[in-house]
């Protein structure tokens, strides 16, 4: 059984500086926290159990049986960590709080994760083509599928430009992996960097484009793309 897992433990700088002042868990998309958007879509999924990690101070009032811890953690990766120390046995769905895609690009991942955790894959990464990120994590990838390299710049042509978009799928070795690595590592793309180079099979699920709501224009432009897709089915 897929448990979900939502990352919710970072600060919002960015918005706040945008003059957003509601906490990035709780501003508003399609008229609803976005926060309490994921958790209908990763019901809507299938997920066994949704657990949130939520930064201290922040008051969430999300439906049950979701579970709700706060935490104050330095990166997404602790937060991963502390997350997972939580969260049932077996693979996790996990995504980070600002993400967001219309429901058929949900399936289209989740499905991805599902199908690949199963044949053996240790992870699974949401990869997109459409950049539009301060700090992108680009990846390569093989005619398989599976990432050869993880980037903090652009890689050499020819080839497409894909990065990660924030949605991850996660085998109990990955997480296994991630209480180990945090000792060592103190970001999100050092371990997935550590994964693809321990070269354990790390797979990607692309979709055509994700947003990242870390500016006010993010808002904005996620609720005319959520509208214009409000139709899609598959």
């Amino acid at each position: 059984m897929m448990q979900g897992l939502i990352l919710a433990g970072g600060r919002g700088s960015r918005l706040a500086a945008d003059g957003v002042e509601a906490p990035k868990a709780l501003v508003e998309v399609g008229g609803r926290p976005q926060i309490v958007n994921l958790i209908d879509t990763f019901a809507e999924l299938g997920c066994a159990s949704i657990t949130c990690m939520v930064r201290e101070g922040i008051t969430v009032d999300v439906p049950k049986p979701t579970v709700v811890r706060t935490c104050r953690t330095p990166s997404s990766l602790h937060t991963l960590v502390a997350g997972l120390a939580i969260v049932p046995p077996g693979p996790v769905f996990c995504a980070m709080v600002d993400t967001v895609m219309p429901a058929a690009d949900w399936r289209r991942v989740y499905r991805g994760v599902t199908d690949r955790l199963a044949t053996r894959s240790i992870a699974v990464l949401a990869v997109t083509p459409f950049v539009d990120d301060e700090l992108p994590l680009y990846v390569t990838r093989n005619t398989e599928g599976l990432a050869t390299s993880i980037l903090d710049t652009p890689p050499p042509p020819p080839g497409p430009l894909l990065v990660t978009g924030g949605v991850y799928g996660l085998s109990p070795e990955a997480r296994r992996l991630a209480t180990v690595a945090v000792a060592s590592l103190h970001r999100m793309r050092a371990f997935l960097r550590l994964l693809v180079e321990l070269r354990v099979p790390v797979a990607t699920v692309e979709v055509p484009r994700i947003i990242d709501l870390d500016h006010k224009r993010d808002l904005e432009a996620a609720e005319r793309w959520l509208t214009a897709h409000a139709g899609d089915e598959q």
